[in-house]
């Protein structure tokens, strides 16, 4: 028998949306998915090492169901991974209210899709984890879309956003905003790798108002807020603002909100209240919103305490493309 984390609370119906496309077990779930020449587990381990055993197996069930459904298409397969996914979520669970399962499925759709030319890790720079999903986006989702998708972090730091740059051999943008103006100038850029990791491009903010001419400049069509520990004075805001300047020039951008849940840490006396929590970050978060995640974008501990994987947020959507991708290929 497999075993993973709070296995007896999600076995049940995880089983039962298995038999749903014609697979018995967990097991014969991993097996399909290693007969098409491909190991889910392998994938999100890559893009997140300390992910749980749970979010090895939720891919492995969703790659299974997607490759059961004949899905040939990654944007296909996406949103058959948020099945997957899904019937991880334990009943009653902050994540299961939300459906978090079936939004991550249909936010790397989106990714997929050639209409959505620029994603955004709107996060902390303190957090690596938006690093490790903008790993995985650009390893794999090119390798599907006819126009390649452009992936930019921005973040609080110039400093800080030079550092990640350097570190993950990304090309770091320094910008300089004419608070007078209003206008953005990029005064320097730097290449830190000659791979595709140098196709990320690694702004950091000043402040609210430069966050926001930052997504103007890159024209971000999709972004995903980090909830690390600037949530309240620079990505929520951003988030916030650019939706609404969109809004009013009648640009479609699509917001993602990655954490909170039961009060995150700056109203920990809402931890009991479970779906009907409503802590500042997630308060903030629901406000701007298309769709909200549960827990942290880069702490497995605290999205599995959401009732869903032990994987950030972040990186799981770049596992989400990736392994959709995966998909695709080993049914060509």
């Amino acid at each position: 028998m497999t075993f993973f984390e709070n296995y007896d609370r999600r076995i049940s119906q995880i089983n039962t949306v298995l038999l749903q496309y014609g697979i018995n077990s967990l097991d014969e779930a991993e097996q399909i998915c290693l007969n098409n020449g491909f190991s889910p587990a392998a994938i999100v381990k890559e893009i997140q090492p300390i992910a749980f055993d749970d979010a090895c197996w939720a891919y492995v069930v969703g790659a299974a169901i997607a490759i059961k459904k004949g899905c040939l298409k990654a944007t296909e397969a996406a949103d058959a991974i948020g099945i997957g996914l899904q019937s991880f979520c334990i009943p009653g669970s902050v994540a299961d209210d939300r459906k978090v399962g079936i939004g991550h499925g249909k936010l790397a759709a989106m990714l997929l899709q050639d209409n959505v030319e620029c994603f955004a890790f709107l996060a902390g720079h303190e957090s690596f984890a938006a690093a490790e999903g903008a790993i995985g986006i650009v390893r794999a989702a090119n390798k599907s879309r006819n126009k390649p998708l452009r992936v930019i972090l921005n973040g609080l730091g110039k400093d800080a956003a030079q550092i990640i740059s350097r570190i993950n051999g990304f090309t770091y943008v320094k910008t300089q905003f004419d608070y007078n103006t209003g206008i953005l100038s990029v005064i320097d850029e730097i290449s830190y790798s000659d791979t595709e990791r140098k196709e990320i491009r690694c702004y950091g903010s000043d402040d609210v108002r430069e966050g926001v001419a930052i997504m103007h400049l890159e024209d971000v069509d999709v972004s995903i807020t980090g909830n690390s520990t600037n949530p309240t004075r620079f990505q929520h805001p951003v988030a916030g603002i650019y939706k609404k300047e969109c809004v009013e020039r009648g640009k479609h951008y699509f917001s993602v909100a990655s954490g909170g849940g039961t009060g995150r840490t700056l109203h920990p006396d809402n931890m009991a209240a479970g779906p009907a929590s409503y802590g500042m970050t997630d308060t903030l978060g629901r406000m701007h919103s298309d769709a909200q995640f549960a827990g942290s974008s880069s702490v497995p501990a605290h999205v599995e305490m959401m009732g869903f994987l032990g994987m950030g947020n972040n990186p799981m959507v770049g596992a989400t493309v990736a392994v959709a991708v995966a998909v695709e290929q080993s049914m060509a």
